[in-house]
């Protein structure tokens, strides 16, 4: 969810007035921003963005987290959790998925989220889930 706030996407309004509307604490963890690095990653190996923006939009990105959210560590547990989470097939999640839930779990927070499936995952465990609408 945190890439449309980086590269302009048909959403990238939706999500940034759900950033700037929120009233809870924003919790990004360790584990977000390196898929937040990875998706930027990809855009330059697409040729789609060019190293050096990608590396001003992670700069960017990084303020934004110092200031706006934060930090949340990954522990042992979490994988092992999230292990679990990706044996239960009924839930159909991805690895990361599982570990973005794993570590919502353990903190009692909200996971906010465009993905529909994570949040189908996300209320079968129990988790508290916020789908940012788009319309």
């Amino acid at each position: 969810m945190l890439i449309p706030t980086l590269v302009e996407e048909p959403i990238s309004g939706a999500v940034r007035a759900y950033l700037v509307a929120a009233e809870r604490e924003l919790l990004v963890s360790e584990f977000a921003a390196a898929e937040v690095a990875s998706a930027l990653s990809r855009l330059v190996r697409m040729r789609l963005l060019a190293a050096n923006d990608a590396a001003e939009r992670l700069a960017d990105f990084e303020t934004w987290r110092a200031a706006a959210s934060s930090p949340v560590e990954i522990h042992s547990p979490d994988v092992r959790l999230a292990y679990a989470y990706v044996r239960r097939f009924d839930l159909m999640l991805r690895a990361p998925d599982a570990l973005h839930l794993a570590i919502a779990m353990r903190l009692g927070a909200t996971v906010v989220t465009l993905d529909q499936r994570l949040a189908r995952a996300a209320q079968q465990l129990g988790i508290p889930v916020n789908v940012v609408q788009t319309k």
